[in-house]
């Protein structure tokens, strides 16, 4: 009986470091990316899955590839300046903010199809739905952008570094009103959403430890002159306070530590990843397992990634095809796979926004809800509408059509392994029986599967 289960053991362990076969590959690359070429999925399949993953992980970047808007630093947030402005040049100063907002937008666009890690833009993409800020509040680009570089910078290395840092952010100040936090009369903005959505989750604290929180986090401010953040300690509430169960004269800082030792943070992050990668259902048991490792490494992202990439539900072939791309995968997935020649990424700003999102402006501080939320009768249409026009050239600012440009075009004779790369599961129409191949690649765009990753 024992060298039976001894040889069980054996097969199962050789099993679990197989090589990938092609599906298995494609599946990583969707949903750790935009998508995936022939030629990224055939790179991965020499590979078993934990060397996979820690190839995309070791690949993982802290910048951005592209340099930002030559615009963004034309704007000057001044407020002395502002009260000196004519109506005028007031109105002409805002249309100038909103060219700029739009640009700053399109650049992220830019660097999502240009960069070579596209796990990292896919975590800098879900922290900034976790710690949303927005431009239509914020009103600054330039906060805007360094916040964007933040997020990037910590997008795979310590959610301890990252909260402390954005909790000083001058856009989270400025989104959250920490900018009117003052002792005496406290802001609890920040404080309830460090909380609610940040953190721990609704209903794991207290009003009065939102209250301790908000005072804690008196007295920072932006420099609207040159973005800068500091804390005037006159502004500075430095009275004891009672948060989660202690006492002391604590400050924003000391406000975080005492939330990272409470277990429900890295069930709290967990989840939400899980949800993002994995499937709209966790498994509790697997969220538990994850989170303390998340926990025992002092909240260091990576290996939550590691583990969560390499769970048995996440490899599951049922779970393949579960998840609706948001816009932003959309746009990006589709110009990277099809190579699409984007003249003017503005073009692709435009287009989210039909669809639903538009980067840097999430419609709260909950963030997009994602999902399945993502699909309805409106957006359904405006998607198939979008990918038409891509089929027929006429989108993007480009008059080429999307089969051109090289790794598609040699596909087009092998519509097996071009449906197998561009859905992540059989269509739902039914495909032309005859062998052409641009109608072919056309159906399987057009197909609702595609919609999902």
């Amino acid at each position: 009986m024992i060298r039976i289960l001894s040889g069980c053991l054996v097969l199962l362990i050789a099993s679990s470091a197989q090589a990938l076969d092609f599906d298995e590959a494609r599946h990583l690359l969707s949903r750790t990316g935009f998508g995936a070429t022939e030629a990224e999925i055939r790179a991965l399949m020499p590979l078993d899955h934990r060397q996979a993953v820690s190839r995309l992980l070791d690949g993982v970047r802290t910048e951005a590839v592209t340099p930002p808007p030559e615009s963004l630093y034309d704007e000057r947030p001044d407020p002395r300046r502002w009260k000196r402005l004519t109506p005028e040049e007031r109105k002409a100063l805002k249309k100038r903010r909103r060219q700029v907002a739009i640009e700053l937008v399109a650049w992220w666009y830019r660097e999502m199809i240009a960069t070579p890690s596209p796990l990292t833009e896919r975590m800098t993409l879900f922290w900034h739905n976790h710690f949303t800020s927005s431009l239509k509040k914020v009103k600054s680009p330039v906060l805007m952008y360094r916040q964007n570089l933040l997020l990037r910078r910590h997008a795979l290395g310590s959610f301890r570094d990252l909260l402390h840092a954005i909790a000083r952010d001058g856009a989270m100040l400025v989104y959250l009103d920490g900018q009117n936090n003052r002792k005496g009369n406290p802001n609890e903005n920040f404080a309830r959403e460090l909380l609610e959505l940040f953190t721990l989750g609704e209903g794991h604290y207290s009003e009065q430890d939102v209250k301790e929180a908000a005072r804690a986090f008196t007295g920072w401010r932006v420099d609207r002159r040159d973005g800068s953040v500091r804390r005037v300690p006159r502004l500075h509430d430095d009275g004891l306070k009672t948060f989660l169960g202690r006492t002391g004269y604590f400050d924003g800082d000391d406000i975080i530590d005492i939330i990272l030792q409470q277990p429900r943070v890295a069930l709290h992050i967990t989840e939400k990843l899980w949800r993002e990668f994995v499937s709209d259902t966790p498994d509790p048991a697997e969220v538990q397992r994850i989170a303390q490792i998340f926990r025992d490494s002092d909240y260091r992202i990576r290996p939550l990634m590691e583990a969560l990439l390499n769970t048995p539900p996440f490899r599951a072939p049922d779970n393949r095809g579960t998840l609706v791309k948001s816009p932003v995968e959309l746009l990006v997935g589709v110009v990277r796979l099809y190579r699409l020649p984007v003249e003017d990424p503005v073009l692709l700003v435009k287009a989210g926004r039909r669809l639903g999102q538009v980067p840097m402006n999430p419609p709260n501080v909950k963030g997009w809800p994602g999902g399945t939320r993502w699909i309805t009768s409106q957006t359904l249409l405006a998607r198939q509408q979008l990918l038409q026009r891509l089929l027929r050239g006429k989108e993007m600012g480009s008059a080429a059509t999307m089969e051109r440009g090289g790794a598609m075009e040699t596909l087009l004779d092998d519509e097996e392994t071009l449906r197998r790369i561009l859905l992540p599961v059989p269509p739902v129409n039914p495909m032309p029986t005859t062998r052409k191949g641009r109608e072919w690649l056309a159906r399987l765009t057009l197909d609702p599967v595609f919609q999902l990753k």
